[in-house]
């Protein structure tokens, strides 16, 4: 059996109404014991009934938490605002992602549940994986690489930056595989090239953290790298991805086992209509980090039919945008808030916002500052303050004026290419 076609568990090919009423046959218990354990929901589902929660028309009764809610919450009360078991954090890791939002990983193996991630991909025992992704304060390289591990690839963890030296320990160590961002593997790629060092042993990788254009996505099968990638966020962990079937991708993304997913219309808590785009809102069943009905903040659809690879769960068409102003860039949230908190530290700027573009196969922000009439903007210490408040490189520009339509962050990326 090769590893493309390998489930991680049973649970991946039981029947869709199994898995419907195995997840709400757990959810009251699981209801129960986070309203006993967890300060938030004691409050928060003070008028709510678990018993009562046996379906989805059900669970849509309760109110959707949304990340500015949860944003507030870790404000109020440092460091997860309640929603977390202080009983079940020790040998936690504690990670602080934009915004900030904070976010325990529990002790032990694949606590993100990425490993059907890598299988689905085609990634297990016997490749050796590039992890090209960020392990400095916020999770996404433990994501990725406790999912490969627990799938049974052994990894290098490169982390970020340091391009040359990446690309020399891949030219060495000969990886098959390739995790990360969508861009960061041509970054790699061409750097490669520019330094005559081979990296043709990267055959196939599973990317996340930004959104992974056709286009990119072709240039990579031009290359010889099969390409997939998976919906994952650093409060929740690997929430859908893709799959192969004969060694072709398969349409959409399937949802993670132990998740109840639903789309909501944004800024409601009334589930769409069948194929209707909305938001992404999920409940887990981590009793530690529980999340009930959680606004991701993502658009997505759900797709009708089962997946031919014989993964049986429900299906999403993956990524389709914002519901919300909260954007990624290069892998991390940019959130409305750090545009005021720049704003708040230089008097000069009258109003700012942030554009999101692509430069080649790279994401590119600015800054679009509109000085305070009669002031003069220091530009070099703006764009100091844009990387510390963000940690992320961008460009500060002057401008005359900026719209009046209540945007701070304007995504102007096309996703249809």
């Amino acid at each position: 059996m090769t590893v493309e076609n390998q489930y991680f568990d049973p649970r991946e090919t039981m029947e869709p109404e199994e898995r419907e009423k195995a997840l709400f046959a757990r959810l009251p218990g699981f209801l129960k014991e986070i309203c006993k354990d967890v300060s938030a929901y004691r409050s928060r589902f003070a008028d709510i009934d678990p018993d009562n929660i046996v379906d989805r028309a059900a669970l849509a009764s309760i109110p959707v938490l949304r990340k500015s809610e949860l944003m507030e919450a870790q404000a109020k009360e440092p460091p997860f605002g309640g929603f977390a078991d202080p009983a079940k954090l020790k040998g936690a890791r504690y990670f602080m992602s934009p915004g900030p939002i904070w976010e325990p990983e529990i002790a032990g193996a694949d606590h993100w549940n990425g490993a059907r991630a890598f299988l689905a991909a085609g990634i297990g025992p016997g490749d050796l994986l590039h992890c090209a992704i960020s392990y400095h304060m916020t999770p996404g390289g433990f994501i990725l690489d406790h999912g490969a591990r627990t799938a049974g690839a052994s990894v290098f963890p490169a982390g970020v930056g340091a391009t040359e030296q990446q690309v020399e320990a891949a030219d060495a160590l000969k990886p098959s595989a390739y995790a990360g961002t969508p861009d960061y593997l041509k970054t790699l790629l061409d750097k490669a090239g520019e330094m005559n060092r081979d990296l043709s042993s990267i055959r196939k990788a599973l990317v996340s953290g930004g959104a992974l254009f056709p286009s990119l996505r072709e240039e990579y099968s031009n290359r010889g790298v099969n390409v997939l990638q998976c919906y994952a966020t650093a409060d929740l962990g690997v929430i859908a991805y893709e799959s192969l079937q004969e060694g072709k991708r398969v349409p959409g993304m399937i949802v993670n086992e132990d998740l109840i997913l639903e789309i909501v219309r944004p800024g409601a808590d009334v589930p769409c209509d069948p194929g209707e785009v909305g938001e992404v809102v999920v409940t887990n069943f981590n009793s530690a980090y529980p999340l009930v009905r959680f606004g991701t903040g993502d658009l997505s659809a759900i797709l009708d039919g089962l997946s031919p690879c014989g993964r049986t769960n429900m299906r999403i068409k993956g990524w389709m945008g914002r519901a919300d102003q909260r954007t990624k860039v290069k892998g991390m949230f940019v959130d409305p808030k750090q545009v005021d908190a720049i704003v708040r530290q230089h008097p000069a700027i009258q109003r700012a916002r942030i554009e999101v573009s692509r430069e080649g196969a790279a994401d590119k922000m600015v800054l679009k500052v509109l000085p305070a009439a009669g002031a003069s903007v220091d530009v070099d210490a703006v764009n100091a303050t844009l990387v510390a408040v963000t940690k992320l490189k961008g460009t500060v520009s002057l401008v005359d004026s900026v719209p009046n339509d209540g945007l701070v962050i304007a995504d102007l990326r096309d996703y249809s290419k």
